[in-house]
């Protein structure tokens, strides 16, 4: 019952998190439940299954409030589709022993990547569009690309489709966000079938996947409020970090023997991620200066 609790919990604080950023429901949930025990890819299974309803609940809010581009939720969600069947059904044949370190470095990579992403997002004095607009010749890779890896690390269609959309010119952020939280609702929906395909209904705890889905369905549409109190780019950091040290912690216990170093590297890292943390802070408070002297043009 405590277990289940804490699934409520964590799926709460995900999609609060992938509400805010655009990213990391995925990522954040299989992390934790790699640190119970959970195989890779029953984790993954699990995260996405709880994510087809947690995806529903936040496209439809999104959608309410005119966040997404149609048009690219559609040249997305296809290939992203055969992307995450195909991650799914990769994941679900390869031994659980085996396939853990890889998927934690994977996870690991994604957090360090997400920590930089945003401890160095400074807001450009351009004006920006309400618009978001991708050719299809970039949309089939990207949603290729990014739902394979989806599946077989338990997130990563936010954290790739994300920053790239968001790096076309004029893109509006918050269509980016709605567009990209709105597609992944088919991203999940295939990667579920492909697991259950694969590891058949039985080897899924449908408890956990309950459990987590019950908690981001709650946080789905207050992910919003999240938005105007917190930063986006402190809230990044914060996760990031969070991210990089639950899957050291996983790989240091699989690759470094000698527990007497674990400390130390912890400890490295803690130190790296509070600095990451107090930069955020004084970049925020210098950016809020300037806005309110009328130096940025937002």
């Amino acid at each position: 019952m405590n277990k289940l609790i804490i699934f409520i919990f964590v799926g709460l604080l995900a999609q609060f998190i992938d509400g805010a950023l655009g990213m990391a429901y995925g990522v954040t949930s299989t992390t934790l439940l790699l640190t119970f025990g959970i195989a890779p890819a029953i984790a993954s299974a699990s995260v996405h299954i709880a994510e087809v309803a947690t995806t529903a609940a936040s496209g439809a809010s999104h959608i309410k409030f005119g966040n997404v581009d149609k048009k690219t939720v559609l040249k997305l969600i296809i290939p992203g589709s055969i992307g995450a069947f195909a991650g799914a059904c990769f994941l679900s044949n390869l031994p659980g022993d085996l396939v853990k370190p890889y998927v934690s470095t994977f996870l690991l990579a994604l957090g360090i990547y997400v920590t930089i992403r945003f401890l160095f997002l400074v807001r450009q004095q351009q004006k920006v569009e309400d618009k978001l607009e991708i050719s299809a010749k970039k949309a089939v890779p990207l949603g290729l690309i990014a739902g394979f890896f989806d599946a077989t690390g338990g997130g990563g269609w936010g954290p790739i489709a994300t920053p790239v959309l968001l790096s076309q010119k004029g893109t509006s952020a918050r269509k980016v966000v709605g567009t990209v939280d709105t597609s992944e609702f088919a991203i999940a929906l295939s990667a579920s079938i492909g697991f259950i395909i694969s590891l058949g209904w039985e080897q899924v705890n449908w408890l956990w996947a309950g459990a987590l889905m019950i908690g981001g369905v709650i946080a789905a549409p207050l992910a919003a409020w999240l938005v105007r109190k917190v930063p986006a780019h402190l809230l990044g950091v914060l996760v990031g970090g969070f991210i990089v040290l639950t899957n050291a912690r996983t790989l240091l216990q699989m690759w470094v023997p000698n527990q007497s170093f674990h400390p130390v590297i912890y400890g490295i890292i803690l130190l790296l991620w509070a600095a990451a943390i107090a930069f955020s802070v004084l970049k925020y408070r210098e950016i809020s200066r300037k806005e309110e002297a009328g130096e940025y043009q937002l």
